[in-house]
């Protein structure tokens, strides 16, 4: 499993890496936030169910999109484009409901489409913000932290982990790994503030406080995922990432970090 891991990890965060640094021709993150997110999107449809109604989960495919492109056709996440998009996004497939041909648990369908949307698209579309409007430095931030945090949680929980975090949700997960964790992304946060490339504009008690939350979220957000999956018993949400899982199982702490970050910035910038 470990090998798995190190060598998904050797090709995957090299991609990240180029995907965020280079912009031209295209955007390159964007490119791989709508693949990331589409697929990772398939892998939700198909563990609720939404993908055995066909027109609803390619509703839901698509509004995902919209939403992870939005920020290029707007250029922030200004208030009323984003509420018209999300209004599309609830009113247009409850109104499909009606001309399908099943009706029995389509409301239920409904909800896991939407869902499927806001936790992935919408989500997703703050990351791509914060390249568009921030740049490169604060998106390596935010994946760098989540990566040190999830890196350092996983091999202490593993080499001392002794007292569960949640065990009806993550049995693996344990105190001393969240713990371990939180000092994980200080630590790649408290990098960001050396006089570097990648340096940002923080001082090292907001790199304290941004490490701390950037971890402490995206844990929350694998917890989120976790739950997710023991409701409907899977244990990984696809087999894409050797090691991993499937694109969703990497996606779950990155979402929740890159809000986190984006929300700094936008007070920063404020």
């Amino acid at each position: 499993m470990l090998r798995k891991r190190v060598v998904t990890a050797l090709w995957g965060i090299p991609l990240i890496v180029l995907a965020i640094w280079f912009d031209e021709p295209l955007a390159w993150f964007t490119v791989l936030a709508a693949v990331w997110g589409m697929l990772a999107a398939v892998e939700f449809y198909r563990l609720t169910g939404v993908s055995k109604v066909l027109p609803l989960a390619v509703c839901g495919l698509l509004f995902t999109l919209l939403f992870i492109l939005f920020p290029h056709f707007q250029g922030n996440l200004n208030i009323l484009p984003l509420s018209l998009l999300l209004t599309a996004a609830v009113a247009i497939p409850l109104i499909l409901l009606v001309f399908l041909p099943h009706k029995e648990g389509l409301f239920h369908d409904w909800v896991w489409t939407l869902g499927g949307i806001l936790y992935i698209g919408w989500l997703m579309s703050f990351m791509v913000a914060l390249r568009l409007e921030a740049g490169r430095d604060w998106l390596y931030l935010a994946f760098f932290a989540t990566f040190g945090s999830d890196t350092a949680a996983y091999f202490v929980g593993r080499a001392i982990g002794r007292h569960k975090l949640a065990p009806r949700i993550s049995p693996g997960k344990t105190w001393e790994g969240t713990v371990a964790g939180l000092f994980g992304a200080v630590l790649i946060s408290l990098l960001f503030t050396l006089s570097t490339p990648l340096q940002l504009p923080l001082g090292y008690g907001h790199a304290v406080i941004l490490g701390v939350l950037i971890s402490v979220f995206g844990q929350l957000g694998d917890l989120i995922e976790s739950l997710l999956k023991r409701n409907f018993g899977v244990k990984d949400s696809g087999n894409l990432m050797p090691g991993h899982g499937g694109l969703l199982d990497r996606l779950d702490s990155v979402l929740f970090a890159g809000v986190v970050v984006y929300l700094w910035y936008f007070m920063v910038k404020a």
